[in-house]
């Protein structure tokens, strides 16, 4: 790649690991850079509510090792990223806002948060969350209030709120979280990247629970999903073939790839779209954009 053309805060991360593979820039650096972005930005964002500083800092200079004695880097190598609060990581608590779970720390990392991190992704923090998840903004009374960084007056939307403003103001190149009703796609929506909601239990959920994990089965969740969020397209794609498939047990019943795309240009899709629901009827100058762009 162009390295003058390469900007360690807002490239993706399919761009900041061929960098780091291409020895552009170091993991070290990279992760230097991020911390003085969070330490600049995430005041007034209050986006990531609990860091992982000095296992960070030890991950990026094993990466930095591996890579200059020729070992093959995972395809996340040396990229930043944050996790939603929701997920168990190994010393942190999982309070899924809930003060009763303030400062109980899990034992355990949560299975997606591990694939991540197999695949050479260093964890920087954790991100906001409202309370047990159930909200379109991103508030509880042990973190606070996330800020969406376009607007400081607005909200980056809920339950990804945290990690959806990480990804938008650059304090990290992509993050992990989860969605039942909205809580990927809303986020992404309301801070101008990427989100994916993929099929229910594509992305194991062992380790997405209130309270402390420690890798038993957990209760449990009908519909919600985790996925990815990120800068870019390609991002979600390299994101999900980390995280998909089979855990555990499970591995003897289901194996999953991703297949490749049906079609290549984008006048070979059909799009469907409902405008015109009984019960939940679009605003009438929202349709008419609606109608426009369509």
């Amino acid at each position: 790649m162009d390295a003058s053309a390469f900007n360690p805060s807002f490239a993706t991360a399919v761009e900041t690991a061929d960098a780091v593979r291409g020895k552009h820039i170091s993991a070290s650096e990279l992760l230097d850079m991020t911390f003085q972005r969070i330490d600049r930005h995430n005041p007034t964002l209050n986006a990531i509510v609990w860091e992982n500083r000095e296992e960070a800092v030890a991950r990026a200079k094993h990466a930095d090792d591996a890579l200059a004695k020729g070992n093959a880097p995972g395809v996340l190598h040396g990229v930043p990223v944050t996790i939603k609060e929701s997920f168990a990581y190994r010393g942190s608590p999982n309070t899924w806002g809930l003060p009763s779970l303030k400062g109980a720390n899990s034992p355990r990392t949560a299975v997606a948060v591990e694939r991540l991190e197999s695949a050479g992704a260093i964890v920087v923090g954790k991100t906001n969350v409202p309370v047990m998840l159930g909200d379109w903004q991103s508030y509880n009374s042990i973190y606070g209030t996330t800020n969406n960084p376009w607007d400081l007056t607005r909200t980056p939307g809920g339950s990804t709120g945290g990690g959806a403003a990480a990804v938008a103001a650059g304090l990290g190149c992509l993050t992990i979280g989860s969605d039942l009703s909205g809580s990927i796609r809303i986020p992404a929506h309301f801070c101008g990247v990427y989100g994916h909601k993929p099929s229910l239990e594509l992305v194991s959920l062992a380790g997405f629970q209130p309270g402390p994990w420690d890798g038993s089965p957990g209760y449990p969740v009908d519909l919600s999903v985790a996925g990815p969020l990120a800068r870019g397209a390609r991002d979600l794609a390299l994101a999900l073939n980390v995280l998909g498939g089979a855990n555990g047990d499970d591995a003897r019943a289901w194996t999953w790839r991703m297949p490749a795309p049906r079609h290549t240009r984008l006048d070979d899709f059909r799009i469907g779209y409902v405008l015109d629901d009984p019960i939940t009827p679009v605003a009438s100058d929202i349709g008419a954009v609606y109608e426009k762009t369509l």
